[in-house]
């Protein structure tokens, strides 16, 4: 059970494979997960993106509720700023689509960057007015609190995105075992 792409791709698993190497016997410890995969989540339908705000949506690739961390990609399709927010914990990107920038930094973040955003950084992102749409790989290792000023005005973590995620599908009509298969 996965995601459903808008895109489909056939890929030959032939190889040279002169020391006739077999593939391993017993893989997976017996109480392990099995792995997450899903074949080009730039193309999952529209329908599993799960709106954030006007304009910005998510779509969860994993979401590890026994470390408090979650990998997700976040797609905006509007300019200006996002958010002003405080990590607790580290946090790596990886700009996929589009670029954007943080107002307390002087880099660009554009297709191809990738980005450590250390714990307790607090940061405004924003999405230029000729991006028509970012799209950008996050793995956050804890979770964060929204700001205006000094004031919280909210917080986000795995539990928040599954929540969000979980309601959203439900709404939706969606198939509620791809976010069970995505849980770890």
């Amino acid at each position: 059970m996965t995601y459903p792409v808008t895109t489909t791709s056939n890929f030959s698993r032939e190889f040279h494979n002169p020391r006739g190497v077999v593939a391993a016997v017993d893989p997976m410890p017996p109480d392990a997960r099995h792995d997450i995969f899903i074949q080009d989540p730039m193309h999952v339908h529209d329908a599993y993106w799960v709106p954030q705000a006007e304009g910005v949506w998510f779509l969860p690739l994993c979401l590890g509720v026994t470390q408090g961390y979650y990998v997700n990609l976040l797609r905006v399709r509007k300019s200006g700023v996002l958010s002003c927010h405080k990590h607790l914990g580290a946090v790596h990107a990886h700009v996929l689509k589009g670029r954007w920038f943080y107002l307390e930094h002087p880099e660009v973040y554009s297709e191809g960057s990738f980005i450590m955003e250390p714990p307790g950084e607090t940061h405004t992102l924003v999405v230029p007015e000729d991006i028509s749409e970012m799209i950008t790989w996050f793995h956050n290792t804890s979770g964060y609190i929204y700001l205006d000023g000094q004031d919280i005005i909210g917080h986000e973590d795995v539990f928040t995105k599954l929540a969000a995620a979980r309601q959203h599908y439900e709404e939706q009509g969606l198939d509620q075992r791809i976010l069970d298969r995505i849980l770890r």
